[in-house]
């Protein structure tokens, strides 16, 4: 493994200008110590922190499910300001940023378009450019490595706040990469990046201690299956949500693990992947108390493993099932467009789904490097070729 530096381990008095700092971050952004980046931050001589902005699931992590908003408080150790950004609203009020300097982002991303923390930092440029106050990223890895690239960028008529901006489902790069890409997407000012240090972009594991940034996000590995498994949260299939091993186990009390692991393993939609049957009762979130039969996702080889295909091909064959649907909005505060549709980005994975086009399906999965290469080649800080 790498002796990877994150922008948190880099960072040094006089490299953050202005006095009164703002902290947008979470309890999940730790230095190679496992110093939280508020103490470190608040501890740099010549600042004064002012206040933090918290994404989804709460600055702790507190919230188990989506869709469970929070307010905020006062931090319990400096007695500043915590605003939630999850709740009443999802982008800084200007009175939530009166009298501060500049805003540090350290939050640590899963390398999928889902994740909405990516978008709270979109949001709090937009806020801070109209405010007129600069934004420093301290960058991070992404666990999913910097290399590979699965999916369609997001069609921009399916925007949300699980997809807000033109990149593939899995987009090989930093946060510190998409903060300048989505400033340069919405015409703002370049925010300023603390780069890292020995982190190549076609590593993945580094020396880096994890701390799990959402509840559900509890290992590395649970990061490497998301990119397809997140897609169930579009069905009344369960996808691991009230178990221990959430997005890596499965099922529904109708489904038939078995007969699923044979007919999916040693087909392209497994490389590098094996399903073994499993049950499992969800202890909150869909079918609570009740036995689901699926399988669990065992990846064998991680340089083989396309997650997104392999969540495709798993839900292809689950609606074979009669009983297996799609759930109808509201999904992230989008109350019109179907969940499916502003998860892939896109009309055309529905459509697929529902008349069984395996060929689309495994079209739509794969990823399309030269327009991911285009649209990035200004802001990439790390040099790598992508791959798919």
């Amino acid at each position: 493994m790498s002796t990877c530096r994150t922008g948190l381990d880099l960072i040094r008095p006089g490299m953050l200008p202005g006095s009164r700092l703002a902290l947008l971050s979470h309890y999940a952004a730790v230095d190679r110590h496992c110093r939280s980046s508020v103490d470190i931050i608040a501890s740099l001589p010549g600042s004064d922190l002012v206040s933090i902005f918290g994404p989804q699931h709460g600055y702790f992590g507190e919230t188990q499910d989506n869709m469970i908003e929070w307010s905020g408080y006062r931090h319990p150790v400096y007695g500043i300001p915590v605003h939630s950004l999850y709740g009443e609203t999802r982008e800084p009020r200007p009175a939530m940023l009166d009298g501060v300097d500049r805003l540090v982002v350290d939050l640590q991303d899963v390398g999928s378009r889902y994740y909405t923390y990516i978008y709270t930092m979109a949001l709090c440029m937009r806020s801070c450019a109209a405010c007129g106050i600069p934004v420093t990223v301290l960058d991070r890895p992404n666990p999913l490595g910097g290399a590979i690239v699965e999916g369609k960028p997001l069609n921009i008529d399916f925007a949300s706040f699980v997809g807000m901006y033109p990149i593939p489902v899995r987009h090989a790069m930093t946060i510190g990469e998409l903060a300048i890409l989505f400033a340069k997407l919405d015409s703002l000012p370049e925010p300023q990046v603390i780069r890292m240090k020995n982190w190549t972009g076609s590593g993945h594991p580094t020396s880096l201690p994890w701390v799990y940034p959402s509840p559900n996000m509890p290992t590395r590995e649970t990061t490497l299956v998301y990119p397809g498994m997140c897609l169930l949260e579009a069905t009344n299939l369960s996808e691991g949500r009230g178990t221990t091993k959430p997005f890596e186990v499965f099922g529904a009390p109708w489904l038939d693990g078995r007969e699923l692991a044979d007919e999916l393993n040693g087909t392209v939609w497994m490389d590098g992947a094996l399903l073994r049957p499993h049950e499992f009762i969800p202890t909150f979130n869909k079918h609570a108390g009740e036995t689901c039969r699926g399988a669990e996702i065992h990846v064998t080889d991680r340089e083989l493993f396309r997650p997104l295909r392999t969540g495709v091909g798993i839900l292809l064959h689950s609606f074979r099932y009669s009983r297996t649907t799609l759930n109808p909005p509201p999904y992230e505060y989008e109350r019109v467009l179907p969940p499916i549709d502003i998860l892939a980005g896109g009309a055309e994975m529905r459509i697929a789904l529902e008349s069984g086009d395996a060929d689309r399906l495994l079209e739509l999965t794969a990823g399309n490097t030269a327009p991911h290469a285009e649209l990035t080649a200004e802001v990439l800080l790390y040099e790598r070729d992508f791959i798919s």
